[in-house]
């Protein structure tokens, strides 16, 4: 006579063997790569320094643009959704699963930031703002960039 506990023991190291042998051939079909995670999916988007900066960029595009009313509003909201833009779709672009659609998402938050630019000179030739201010934004604007370019070549 066999002892119960030794039965339902091989019987579940059977079942797991087997499920090991079928996760094995599942894994090496075509939707294997989907199960990656691509090293940008490890780290939430707050954590990225690219992502920082452009939120940085966008509060100070806020703050700066914040006594402004009148005939240039337009103008001023379009700088308010181009710099928000910038870091919305680095967050968004670090929910993707693949590293080329994340690359994507990047290529379009540069894009943003240099919508943001010409904006930023349009208001500085417009007098909306200071000098001063303009060089800082301008140099803010330039830093998300230069670190955009390199985390896209990165991914």
């Amino acid at each position: 006579m066999g002892d119960g506990r030794s039965e339902i023991s091989d019987h579940l190291q059977l079942r797991f063997r087997w499920c090991v042998e079928f996760a094995g051939r599942a894994l090496r079909g075509w939707w294997a790569l989907a199960l990656r995670l691509p090293s940008s999916l490890m780290f939430p988007f707050r954590r990225l320094a690219a992502w920082r900066r452009a939120h940085a960029l966008a509060l100070q595009v806020h703050e700066v643009t914040e006594k402004t009313r009148g005939r240039y509003q337009s103008l001023v909201n379009q700088m308010r959704r181009a710099s928000a833009s910038v870091a919305a779709n680095i967050a968004e672009g670090s929910g993707q699963v693949t590293a080329p659609q994340f690359a994507r998402y990047l290529t379009i938050a540069l894009g943003s930031a240099r919508e943001l630019d010409y904006h930023l000179l349009l208001g500085h030739d417009l007098g909306l703002y200071s000098s001063s201010e303009y060089a800082r934004l301008d140099a803010r604007v330039d830093e998300v960039c230069r670190v955009l370019v390199a985390l896209r070549l990165r991914v």
